[in-house]
């Protein structure tokens, strides 16, 4: 096998884990997946080596031979990672954070209230990551991921920082602040389930827009385009609430519907915990219990 036909590092985390725990279910903990993308992420590394690394039991996994001897080269091969990434971090992996999370909750929830954590923690340092599709992909290189997305898809692992509803929004001075839903401009966010059809639905109106609603990659674009008057987006109380608060959005009508997805925290296994993983996770918990107070 070339190097550049190397199973993705993914897989073998997703192999060595689940020899670790002989177990799916404790390694998609571990690695903040699904159990099943666990399990697929091994399948499609038993099919890239032609060879079955589990025998699957009703309750529980066992290594077979194949995945016996498999197992302690790679598990050398990651302690070598480790040892020279070390080398690099040195003393500075206790200041130290890589935080995961989209690129809405970042500009429009985290930034702002940057100023509070550098107040508290001077010494901290993030490295902060916004991958727009695919985050799993990413995510095994962050100390702290907060993850956005519906319940039924998160570990065990995660904890929930917020449920939300959704609204639309708009500048106070967009057509006045009395826009007509038949002809104002509408934006949505792809990938979500807080859509305008959707809050139509939960009112029992039906919704004959579906073809002129423009579409954003993330509410970035969707709740900037409603702040400088170019129309009215979907939006929901940790994206919007502060701005709702500014009086820089307003929420033109009462009704808003709950939202499917909520915010999610994972915070590292309990051997990767450092100072720095330590102080952010009880500053963004108190934040959030602050909020809902």
């Amino acid at each position: 096998m070339s190097q550049s036909n190397l199973p993705p590092l993914t897989w073998l985390r997703a192999f060595e884990s689940s020899a670790r725990h002989l177990s799916f279910t404790r390694a998609a903990a571990e690695l903040n997946l699904t159990q099943s993308a666990v399990s697929q992420h091994v399948r499609s590394l038993e099919a890239i080596l032609g060879r079955d690394l589990f025998l699957r039991k009703t309750r529980a996994l066992e290594l077979t031979e194949d995945g016996a001897n498999y197992l302690p080269s790679l598990r050398e091969a990651f302690d070598l990672i480790a040892t020279s990434t070390q080398a690099f971090v040195g003393a500075d992996r206790g200041t130290n954070l890589t935080l995961q999370c989209n690129m809405a909750f970042s500009v429009f929830w985290l930034a702002p209230r940057l100023k509070r954590l550098y107040a508290k923690h001077p010494w901290l340092v993030l490295n902060i990551v916004t991958p727009i599709w695919d985050p799993e992909r990413h995510a095994a290189s962050a100390t702290v991921e907060i993850r956005f997305g519906r319940p039924e898809e998160m570990s065990a692992s995660a904890e929930c920082l917020a449920t939300d509803r959704c609204f639309p929004v708009c500048s106070p001075d967009y057509r006045d602040g009395r826009p007509d839903l038949a002809t104002a401009t509408l934006f949505d966010c792809a990938g979500t389930t807080a859509t305008w059809s959707t809050w139509f639905k939960t009112q029992g109106w039906d919704f004959h827009r579906d073809g002129d609603v423009n579409l954003s990659s993330t509410y970035v674009i969707a709740i900037t385009a409603a702040i400088q008057g170019g129309g009215l987006s979907m939006a929901h109380n940790t994206l919007a609430g502060d701005l709702l608060e500014a009086g820089v959005l307003v929420k033109p009508f009462r009704h808003s519907a709950p939202l499917a997805e909520a915010y999610f925290l994972f915070a590292p296994a309990s051997h990767a915990v450092t100072p720095a993983s330590e102080a952010f996770l009880e500053w963004i918990n108190a934040e959030f219990q602050q909020s809902k107070g």
